[in-house]
């Protein structure tokens, strides 16, 4: 049995600078080994204490990466300025075999860097094939990661729309995305942003009050959505304009989420990145398209595992005892 155990900081993990083409690989390796029979997770357990405010467990095993990772997750509300951040995670690794500790992982930057993989794999096998235009709603930390990841995967982007209830969030978006060559413009307006947008990438955490306000039915006819607030955010009526409805995982997940946690009852979903993982879907590209997925254990793992390998070969973190 190991008694040396790897811990990498946040400042460990973001130096490894984990390309977003590789994350989204790792990501689609994780559901084709889980389609294979290679891995098991377990649902999200999810201690819900108010909006916005809560405590969630993730459990998966791998026997093709030969490692199984628990991650801890805790949110809590914060103001749209606030230096605090609302949700903090841990993810703690063991050998797949033997059960051994192996590293304990600072979980933010790695769930920062898996859901925009997440969002990434599906508009590969779901999205238009040369988008022009992207939209967020909600321009913190998650924004800033999908835009480097849907850069990475669509380079042709020509104009980034960023929609905030707080102003230097959107300024600081727009920013980035200038830097990378884009036109960029600050909205009001949800329901423009929405008929502008060949990709929009939802961002919009749970808060007291909250009401739905995207309204599916003003999307172009060929263009994709992400929901990373898993659905709370869109107007559950509207949600049937999606001609193709998808999520991470179907044994975790069966329709989006209403503001109140609950599954909505207006559509269900009909695929997952489990089936979609080898093959893009047949009819996504050319139709209205909505990924919402509340995140699969099986991509913090296969996150969890490529840091853990990268920081071995280039000797970051701290070895501690047992």
């Amino acid at each position: 049995m190991s008694e040396r155990l790897l811990y990498l900081s946040r400042s460990d993990v973001k130096a490894l600078a984990i390309p977003p083409g590789e994350a989204r690989e790792a990501v689609l390796q994780a559901f084709r080994d889980h389609a294979a029979g290679l891995n098991r997770s377990l649902p999200k357990s999810a201690l819900t204490l108010g909006p916005g405010h809560g405590f969630q467990a993730m459990t998966a095993a791998s026997q093709a990466q030969g490692v199984a990772t628990l991650k801890w997750v805790s949110m809590a509300p914060v103001g749209p300025d606030s230096p605090v951040p609302g949700i903090n995670a841990l993810i703690c690794v063991s050998d797949y075999a033997s059960g051994a500790p192996l590293a304990v992982l600072d979980g933010d930057e790695i769930t920062l860097i898996r859901t925009a993989a997440l969002s990434a794999a599906a508009a590969a096998r779901m999205a238009p094939p040369a988008p022009r235009t992207i939209g967020f709603v909600g321009c913190g930390l998650q924004a800033h990661a999908h835009l480097d990841a849907f850069l990475a995967l669509y380079p042709g982007l020509a104009t980034a729309l960023a929609l905030s209830r707080s102003r230097s969030s959107a300024e600081r978006l727009a920013q980035a995305a200038s830097k990378h060559g884009l036109a960029t413009e600050i909205v009001a307006d949800a329901d423009a942003l929405l008929a502008r947008s060949d990709i929009v990438i939802s961002m919009v955490p749970g808060a007291p009050g909250l009401k739905p306000f995207l309204d599916a039915r003003l999307m172009k006819p060929n263009a994709f959505a992400a929901a990373v607030d898993i659905g709370r955010s869109w107007i559950p009526e509207s949600l049937p304009a999606f001609d193709v409805l998808a999520t991470d995982s179907l044994e975790q997940s069966q329709a989006p989420y209403d503001i109140d946690g609950n599954p909505v009852t207006t559509v269900r979903f009909g695929h997952d990145l489990v089936e979609m993982a080898n093959d893009a879907h047949p009819t996504a590209p050319g139709a209205r398209s909505f990924f919402c997925f509340r995140g699969f254990a099986l991509a913090d793992l296969a996150l969890a595992h490529l840091v853990i390998g990268r920081a071995r070969e280039r000797g970051i973190g701290i070895d501690l005892p047992r």
